[in-house]
């Protein structure tokens, strides 16, 4: 039977990265959407009469009271309650993509009033990088017409009574820690590891050849079919279920070579057999935010 499991989705992200056509796109799938509310009266709308519906919860950064790590607590508290399930839906965009936007409807971005609008999108990024690290869901609109990501918005949200089912991999490094709201882990670091290379250290496991060093190990064949047997049996019973949204994460020593790999190769397995799937690498997107990776 599916879950009757209230949801709450806290949808956040620089300005000019889409977040008000999510939110929309949320409420046309029956969510209650409500955006801009300050953090603080977020526990008082959650303490009060039983949901009917999911909640779609938009985070400003320009809120007086916004703090990115009292709405990691409070999303990690609500977590922590099994009557909740609540997840973080990042827009993120590059940062020419943001100024060509707000050069485009001239307006002055929120974080830099008087300053120039890359000034603001610098503070903006920064202020939200622990956050997107954060995030469930990770949605990049720079090549993205709003078309385009309220299409995305529903692929990963719609309805587990419509029979979707999202389907997300992710790679991390295990020096970092788990991912939070992954679902089923699986440890990469057995496989050959491209970093003793010195040709392949400095590429990722989204090179070519990257992934032939890592296929060239005699025990990724078995590993592969074994976690892709598992995954062609589990995904249909979770979809029976009303499940609306099953993680991987695949973890090596950096996250750079092996598991990002395997979860690309993974990925790429399911899309095939039909399964909508999002991809994503949590050290690289470290990297590439200039918060750094080891």
């Amino acid at each position: 039977m599916p879950s009757e499991q209230p949801r709450v989705v806290f949808v956040t992200g620089p300005s000019g990265a889409g977040r008000s056509t999510a939110i929309h796109a949320l409420e046309d799938l029956g969510f209650e959407a409500i955006d801009n509310l300050p953090l603080s009266l977020i526990p008082r709308l959650l303490s009060g009469p039983p949901m009917a519906r999911p909640l779609a919860l938009g985070v400003d950064p320009r809120n007086r009271d916004f703090d990115t790590t009292a709405m990691i607590g409070l999303v990690d508290k609500l977590n922590a309650n099994s009557e909740v399930e609540s997840s973080v839906l990042y827009l993120d965009a590059r940062a020419d993509t943001l100024l060509r936007r707000f050069s485009e409807t001239r307006r002055r971005h929120p974080l830099a009033p008087d300053d120039a609008p890359q000034d603001g999108i610098r503070r903006e990024f920064d202020l939200l990088a622990p956050l997107k690290v954060r995030a469930e869901f990770l949605i990049d609109t720079s090549e993205m017409t709003p078309h385009d990501l309220r299409a995305e918005v529903e692929s990963l949200f719609a309805p587990s009574d419509a029979g979707a089912l999202a389907v997300s991999v992710q790679s991390f490094s295990y020096k970092r820690g788990l991912p939070r709201g992954v679902d089923m882990v699986f440890d990469c670091r057995f496989l050959r590891n491209p970093h003793w290379d010195r040709e392949l250290r400095a590429l990722d496991g989204r090179d070519p050849k990257v992934e032939a060093y890592i296929e060239q190990d005699e025990k990724f064949a078995p590993f592969l079919s074994k976690l892709s047997d598992m995954s062609e049996f589990l995904l249909p019973a979770f979809k029976n279920e009303g499940k609306s949204h099953l993680s991987f994460g695949l973890g090596c020593t950096g996250g750079q070579h092996r598991s990002v790999a395997v979860a690309e190769i993974l990925a790429r397995t399911l899309a095939n057999k039909g399964w909508r799937v999002s991809i994503r690498h949590r050290e690289l997107e470290r990297r590439a935010s200039g918060a750094g990776a080891d």
